[in-house]
């Protein structure tokens, strides 16, 4: 569904992307992990077609990001953002239904309002939390609303960027559950950017392992601890030795 060939990047001195190849399988969940700063934010607004890269050749579905049609191609896409994302002055049920009401997906009000009610469903939130604000919900509850957005439309494919970031244990898992749960249902073409190792192996169906600039590894999740890449291991079991330097 995704390919991604010999794709560089960089910006004035920097190199972020040094000839990076991946390939995601239609209907499969792709994670990819990796440091700070290795360039895995920068993959997919190369994907989306938000940063150009320098050389190199991205396709969905066989199309070129760079000439596709901009409106149609985006309106294949769903996103979970990082920090959620969610818009302060509106009430949930439109940051859940925000692209219903625009552009060439553009529904009836009401008709928009009843699928933002029907997916907050889907990720285990009632009715009445529709006419609230984001600063009236937890952090939970808020990342249970990105998610809700980010399926509203029912996109092919959807990108996780951090999902568990600044949950609890807890709320972690059960973010994780609810995504796997959903992608399986949905058959859509996933890919996750995360550090934590725990909803890598809840969520993803094969794993890439990016550093500097380029996949290191990738794979099947149920191949990972025994891959026999060190770059891989090392991240995977938080070691401070290894070819990846650390601060210290």
């Amino acid at each position: 569904m995704i390919t991604l060939e010999d794709v560089h990047k960089s910006f004035g001195p920097k190199q972020v992307l040094r000839g990076l190849d991946l390939h995601v399988p239609r209907g499969e969940s792709m994670v990819i992990i990796g440091g700070s700063g290795t360039g895995k934010s920068i993959c997919i607004k190369c994907i989306l077609g938000l940063v150009t890269p320098d050389s190199g050749r991205i396709t969905v579905d066989g199309v070129n990001v760079q000439k596709a049609e901009r409106d149609a191609f985006l309106a294949r896409f769903g996103m979970l953002f990082q920090g959620g994302a969610l818009f302060d002055s509106m009430p949930i049920w439109q940051n859940v239904a925000f692209r219903l009401m625009r552009g060439s997906l553009k529904r009836p009000k009401a008709e928009a309002y009843e699928i933002a009610v029907e997916k907050l469903r889907r990720v285990g939130l009632s009715p009445d939390v529709a006419p609230l604000y984001p600063a009236e919900l937890s952090g939970g509850m808020q990342k249970r609303v990105g998610l809700a957005r980010a399926i509203a439309a029912d996109p092919e494919i959807i990108f996780f960027d951090e999902p568990t970031t600044g949950l609890d244990p807890i709320m972690s898992g059960v973010i994780n559950e609810l995504i796997r749960e959903i992608v399986v249902e949905m058959g859509a073409t996933t890919v996750t950017i995360t550090h934590d190792m725990t909803s890598v192996r809840t969520i993803a169906d094969r794993v890439a392992m990016l550093h500097d600039g380029v996949i290191k590894w990738t794979g099947p999740v149920s191949e990972m601890d025994a891959s026999g890449d060190a770059h891989l291991d090392q991240f995977i079991h938080g070691r401070a030795d290894g070819p990846i330097a650390s601060l210290r």
